[in-house]
């Protein structure tokens, strides 16, 4: 049986000023992303495309998007498979090029997960369970480009997690 999941928010423009669009080098990037629940988040543009440097982009959100949704298909599968985590870090990198009519596309990311586990013997199945991982992440599977991954999994020392 299929089920369908909705995700409503609300993206507000905060970047108008006084002036609004009157010219690309002076309206502002700035937004705010709301849904019921979390706490807004601030966004803008990449600075590359004037935004400001301290709020999140839509290019940096697509790739935490996929680094998370590999992360969370990743520890439920190692949970089922009684594989015991102890530790995840992910320093995902998206690349993404310019078109020379103005606009660009993703060319892949990399997800680089580094995974401790309790024991020794948990490290071939930590390390296979990525593919699956991948195969039933959502937001991997609405991409239209390589999401690769570069997993390290480690031995947790006796007494301590990641």
């Amino acid at each position: 049986m299929s089920r369908t999941h909705h995700y409503p928010l609300t993206v507000t423009w905060t970047g108008a000023g006084e002036a609004g669009t009157v010219n690309y080098r002076v309206y502002g990037r700035d937004h705010e992303i709301t849904a019921d629940g979390p706490p807004p988040l601030l966004g803008s543009a990449d600075p590359t495309f004037r935004g400001e440097p301290e709020r999140w982009n839509p290019e940096q959100l697509l790739v935490a998007a996929l680094a998370q949704c590999h992360m969370l298909s990743y520890l439920s599968l190692c949970a089922r498979k009684r594989v015991v985590v102890t530790g995840y870090l992910d320093e995902a990198v998206g690349t993404m090029a310019e078109t020379g009519d103005g606009g660009g596309r993703f060319t892949e990311v990399l997800l680089r997960p580094r995974v401790t586990v309790a024991a020794p013997e948990m490290v071939e199945r930590a390390t296979e369970l990525h593919e699956e991982a991948h195969r039933i992440c959502f937001v991997a599977n609405s991409v239209n480009f390589p999401v690769r991954h570069e997993p390290v999994i480690s031995v947790a020392a006796a007494g301590q997690g990641a």
